[in-house]
């Protein structure tokens, strides 16, 4: 595990737009707008909340994402039943991380709610602290409820061996920035990158990007997973910094599974 002080970059791109999913990434009515948002200077995390009135979460929420988890309140919590199947791999680089687009069918069930695979994308440093240690990298597996709030799964990413899941991703990675490439030969199926231990901490918060709702319950899993010193520089050679800084809880309790 490293800990990380500054790594900056600014980037201009806006997230692309998926059908039905309020954003993590731009809305279909904003591409090719001229408002942009990056992680330094004018346009970075302390601004977003200037930049456009539909931003303003970003600056006044107070359910805001990612926190500093250290403090923890142990719960019977329900299990994330998982139910993911192969997707032919669409992977893109938007220019603020590379995001891997899921066809519809995949699924997890976390007591009595469903939610749908959307997208898996990856932030460096990770977004999540534990125990007041940041890690290499974070996965984000964004699912969508029939309510339109989301469930994001979120998986901390430390050096060690070689993941070949990472590296069928990277093997395929597009050319060119802002343009998707579908590989329909490749079949990928998220399960393989999940730790085999799913015990997780979860809380409410929001999206750690713009526009910032605050419809997202998070499950931070609490077992990290290994990638190699290669595939970690693959990546913030692509991306250079895609954290955005820990907000306060403001009283939100994070809980914690057995």
């Amino acid at each position: 595990m490293k800990i990380f002080t500054h790594i900056v970059l600014p980037f201009a791109f806006l997230f692309l737009p998926l059908t039905g999913t309020p954003a993590l990434f731009a809305s279909s009515g904003e591409q090719g707008h001229s408002v942009h948002w990056g992680y330094e200077g004018e346009y970075g995390p302390d601004h977003w909340g200037d930049i456009k009135s539909e931003y303003s979460r970003c600056k006044g929420g107070q359910q805001q994402s990612p926190v500093g988890i250290a403090l923890t309140e142990k719960a019977e919590l329900d299990k994330i039943n998982v139910h993911y199947y192969n997707t032919p791999l669409r992977i893109i680089n938007n220019g603020h991380t590379i995001q891997i687009n899921y066809a519809k069918g995949s699924t997890i069930t976390i007591g009595n709610n469903n939610y749908e695979l959307l997208q898996f994308h990856f932030h460096s440093p990770s977004e999540h602290k534990l125990n007041g240690s940041t890690y290499d990298m974070e996965l984000h597996l964004v699912h969508k409820g029939e309510d339109g709030k989301l469930a994001v799964v979120g998986i901390l990413m430390q050096e060690g061996k070689t993941n070949d899941f990472i590296k069928t991703l990277w093997n395929n990675l597009p050319a060119e920035a802002g343009k998707e490439r579908s590989v329909a030969e490749v079949k990928i199926n998220a399960s393989q990158i999940l730790p085999q231990n799913m015990a997780y901490y979860t809380y409410s918060g929001s999206l750690t990007v713009p526009p910032c709702n605050e419809i997202v319950t998070w499950y931070v899993l609490k077992t990290p997973i290994e990638v190699s010193k290669a595939q970690i520089e693959k990546f913030t050679s692509l991306i250079k910094k895609s954290a955005r800084p820990i907000k306060p809880l403001y009283g939100r309790v994070v809980r914690e599974s057995n």
